[in-house]
């Protein structure tokens, strides 16, 4: 179940690549105060994509990508801080994600983003901001 969330949602419409950057600031900007992100969508409609263009605009110059295989990526920003990404695709056992020490990472006030975040919904915080992205033709729809 995902987590409610009762602002305003913002949507944007992404046909071509440049476009994720403006949804990246956009998003940013929105939720200024928050660090944990969780991206909702089918395999393929773009949530590593959209997670680079994000990490680009807090000034992350490591090489991002999936972290499918590791589970979590460790990225520095150009301020110096620690921002995580999370692939739970693999994941089977919560067990697994408590054996990774999530909490340390959920709690560290470094911004975390989260693919296939269903996977571990009752450890995310209450906090969490959902990001939902779906696919339409040849458009990318991305709602925060």
């Amino acid at each position: 179940m995902r987590k409610r969330d009762t602002t305003t949602k913002q949507t944007y419409r992404i046909t071509h690549v440049d476009q994720l950057q403006e949804a990246a600031r956009a998003l940013l900007a929105k939720h200024s105060a928050s660090r944990i992100f969780a991206f909702y969508g089918p395999m393929g409609v773009g949530k590593t994509t959209m997670i680079k263009a994000i990490c680009l605009q807090l000034g992350v110059s490591d090489l991002v990508s999936s972290p499918s295989f590791p589970i979590v990526n460790h990225y520095v920003s150009d301020q110096g801080a620690p921002v995580y990404h999370f692939d739970f695709y693999r994941i089977n056992k919560q067990e697994e994600v408590y054996d990774l020490g999530y909490e340390d990472y959920f709690y560290s006030g470094n911004y975390c983003f989260i693919e296939w975040p269903e996977k571990v919904e009752s450890l995310l915080p209450p906090d969490v901001v959902v990001v939902d992205m779906q696919m339409h033709g040849v458009e990318r729809v991305v709602t925060f």
